[in-house]
């Protein structure tokens, strides 16, 4: 090969070598500007995201009030208690290098340990992971407790390996009062009753504050800092009184006792004008503070069931038990209203012109004989004649099914669901239930007639006594509830509940004749004279149903659900109450012996703080 060949083959293979470098070139010059501009703001925050750390500032859960400022659900301080393992690795090699005796990770371990009662191998570990700016040594620390850490820092200069951050733990200051209303939280905030219903009100946001830290959790000077500050959640002024609450509670727990129930009782008290509920409970309830602890009335069925300590068959059973206690009965269960009912048929009947106040008679010889079924009165022996009357104060179950084949089913149905018993009631509370009740296409005379006595169809306790507060309040269906507004931190108010009612069902000259007729039955001798106090009139109507299933016993017997409803005053109403009573196993099992007498104790403690004034007889 001659010079110039090798020189050409030497030039060429240079070219090439130019021409790979300045592709290589111009792709890596590509791509920084690609990195400079386009992919700017990710890569910045891949760069912050290594060096900076992220300290969350929580937000104050709002609190809770009843209608009357009395605090129902609270904060206490708690603390946080960690370490910089990273920190106390970079002090120990410092001191090493200075051959210092001091072993930071068995100062700290010892110290912490006896404060905070955690075994001293638990804390040591935590020291050795030494790539870590943050590891949890405990959580939830009192007052007290805290200080005690805080005196160790300082007494030790520790400063920057040992930290303390406060935050919030909920605290209910009335213990198992109100348990099934408020609720309780848990680490994802509300859990139960109002505190999930309005969690994202009461919770607020967290803020954070953000700054730069070198790789063993010094912070930078010149490090990139952000601070944006935590908004604090909303408080709630409810319209439960505690008082009442506690009446309410004490009556419906005597109620329990007496009757020896086994599935619980539950009770509600409402403003009938405003709809606004006064009390609720489910009881026996539970503790707000430790709700995940059964109460002695599930424990004893948890013996009862004879299961093994810590086996899975026992787990299982206390959990299904702890879903069971936290239940709200009033909302999110049903029940057959039995006779309380017959004060909705008498309204459709009466609005209707279905029957005569004067001469309307239907004779009740203790049974019906109907679509070729013999139904029963709850006396056998019969009532004989009556009017409407005396028809609705003895409670006769021949009368109210003359009253629903009378009215029929399409005029049945069509006050059913006027009365809100097709519709959820809207009440501020989670897991509200619904009714269970055939449609009217498939209802049938028979089932009309078992209907019109309140009896083969289940309706929730705070549809019920809405229906009967329309009754009480002149016709207007009202929507129930619990929040009458909530104020942020500053005190503005950010919700208000509006009380327009939903719509009128019924005339008020309907509900004037029927609260007499139910007064009568309550201070003559009708089966509410047991919620009798003297001095007020008032309107109730007791109610016991068979529940549904012949499978279902109670100490070998069939199983009831004994129930009351009132109001009062009967001439110009404020309040209506509700009590049930499920499955009770001792004593004479009816309404008026087992709801009734704990209904007229109710209204005896609450109606004078009312400040509902007596009235001599006759006025």
């Amino acid at each position: 090969m001659t010079d110039f060949s090798l020189r050409y083959e030497g030039l060429k293979r240079a070219w090439v070598a130019l021409l790979a470098i300045l592709i290589l070139l111009f792709a890596l010059l590509s791509r920084i500007l690609w990195i400079q501009t386009v992919d700017f703001d990710r890569y910045l925050n891949k760069v912050k995201n290594q060096i900076n750390t992220q300290s969350t500032l929580y937000a104050e859960r709002g609190k809770i009030y009843d209608r009357n400022g009395e605090i129902l659900a609270d904060n206490v301080t708690t603390y946080r208690v960690y370490i910089s393992p990273s920190a106390i690795y970079q002090r120990q090699r410092e001191a090493d290098k200075k051959k210092t005796d001091i072993d930071y990770s068995e100062s700290i371990a010892r110290g912490l340990s006896d404060i905070l009662g955690i075994s001293y191998d638990k804390v040591y570990k935590q020291t050795t992971y030494k790539r870590y700016l943050d590891r949890t040594i405990a959580n939830n620390v009192a007052d007290e407790t805290a200080d005690k850490v805080r005196q160790f820092i300082c007494e030790n200069e520790y400063y920057d390996l040992v930290y303390l951050e406060a935050s919030s733990k909920r605290y209910y200051p009335n213990g198992s009062l109100f348990s099934s209303v408020i609720g309780f939280t848990g680490a994802d905030g509300g859990a139960y009753g109002l505190e999930a219903y309005y969690n994202k009100m009461l919770a607020g946001k967290n803020g954070y504050y953000l700054n730069a830290r070198d790789s063993f959790g010094n912070e930078l000077d010149d490090g990139y800092k952000s601070y944006i500050p935590a908004t604090d959640g909303d408080s709630l002024t409810t319209t439960v009184d505690l008082y009442i609450q506690s009446v309410l509670e004490e009556q419906l727990m005597q109620a329990l006792s007496n009757s020896n129930a086994k599935n619980r009782a539950c009770g509600i008290v409402m403003n009938v004008k405003t709809g606004a509920i006064l009390a609720m409970a489910t009881v026996p309830g539970f503790d707000l503070n430790d709700p995940r602890r059964l109460n002695s009335y599930y424990e004893g069925f948890l013996d009862e069931d004879g299961l093994t300590a810590g086996s899975d068959k026992y787990k299982s059973a206390y959990n299904e038990y702890l879903l069971d206690m936290w239940r709200n009965k009033a909302v999110s269960d049903s029940y057959i209203p039995g006779s309380t009912f017959k004060i909705i048929t008498s309204s459709a009947s009466l609005s209707e012109g279905k029957v005569s106040l004067l001469n309307d008679r239907v004779y009740c010889g203790g049974s019906l004989q109907l679509y070729g079924h013999t139904i029963h009165c709850h006396k056998r022996t019969g009532h004989g004649s009556l009017t409407f009357e005396q028809g609705l104060v003895q409670s006769c179950n021949c009368y109210f099914m003359t009253l629903g084949e009378r009215l029929g089913v399409n005029n049945f149905y069509k006050y059913f669901k006027a009365f809100g018993y097709l519709e959820k009631t809207g009440i501020d509370l989670p897991a509200e239930a619904g009714s269970i009740v055939k449609t009217e296409n498939s209802m049938t005379g028979l089932d009309l007639a078992i209907y019109a006595f309140g009896q083969n169809f289940n309706v929730t306790p705070i549809q019920h006594i809405t229906a009967i507060a329309a009754v009480a309040n002149g016709g207007y269906l009202v929507e129930p509830y619990l929040v009458e507004r909530a104020t942020d931190h500053d005190g503005n108010v950010t919700y208000r509940h509006d009380h327009t009612p939903k719509r009128q069902v019924i005339s008020s000259d309907v509900c004037k004749t029927l609260s007499e007729i139910l007064e009568s039955g309550v201070s003559g001798s009708g089966g509410a004279q047991n919620a009798y106090v003297a001095g007020y009139k008032i309107a109730a109507k007791t109610g016991t149903s068979e529940k549904k299933g012949s499978d279902i016993r109670v100490d070998g017997v069939k199983a009831y659900v004994c129930s009351c409803v009132a109001y009062a005053p009967a001439d110009d109403p404020e309040i209506a109450v509700l009590m049930m009573i499920d499955e009770p196993s001792k004593g004479i099992l009816y309404g008026s012996t087992v709801a009734a007498p704990y209904v007229g104790g109710f209204l005896e403690a609450v109606l004078p703080y009312l400040d509902i004034e007596k009235k001599e007889s006759g006025e």
